[in-house]
């Protein structure tokens, strides 16, 4: 099974939102400006994540987006869910019983066995993901409980000076997980 590439654009859109200064949203420009590609694609993945209570929201002159829950309680279950939707990796489309028509019921009980064993495998993918949030992602990233937050309004409207920051801060994290 494999995750569209509208997946790997909402992590990057939540990544944004949970290293975002939660008192300032993110606007819909900067994170199309950062990711680039189709706008129009991108805001219905933003509406998405809306719609899944993961993101919020922010109308106004200084309005945008903000994560619509904590960073902790976000897994990557709902985002994956939020995009995808339900995940089933073996629909059973009937063929089995069509090709093995003669030798009934055994066609249906190979369907039947099958199907199980990927239920299973289902749900051991979605329990899986369901233990990771997007909080625990980024401590594994920053290797940190701590995780350092910026403006990234400020990455389209003063680059250098955000660049600048953003070193800074990096810096300074390595330099508090080598003490």
């Amino acid at each position: 099974m494999q995750l569209t590439r509208g997946f790997e654009q909402a992590a990057c859109i939540l990544a944004l939102l949970a290293t975002q200064n939660n008192q300032v949203p993110i606007s819909a420009e900067v994170i199309h400006t950062r990711i680039g590609g189709s706008q129009t694609y991108l805001r219905k993945l933003i509406r998405k994540l809306v719609v899944a209570g993961l993101v919020r929201s922010v109308s106004g002159n200084q309005g945008g987006f903000t994560l619509g829950r904590d960073a902790q309680e976000i897994s990557v279950w709902d985002a994956v869910v939020a995009m995808e939707g339900d995940i089933v990796s073996f629909p059973n489309n009937g063929l089995i019983d069509r090709v093995f028509d003669d030798v009934e019921p055994l066609a249906n009980r190979g369907s039947q066995v099958l199907l199980d064993v990927f239920a299973e495998a289902d749900k051991q993918y979605q329990r899986a993901l369901q233990s990771v949030s997007v909080h625990g992602i980024l401590v594994r990233i920053f290797e940190s409980e701590v995780i350092p937050t910026v403006d990234w309004n400020e990455s389209t409207t003063n680059y250098p000076n955000f660049t600048a920051k953003l070193k800074a801060l990096l810096h300074e994290k390595r330099n508090e997980l080598h003490l």
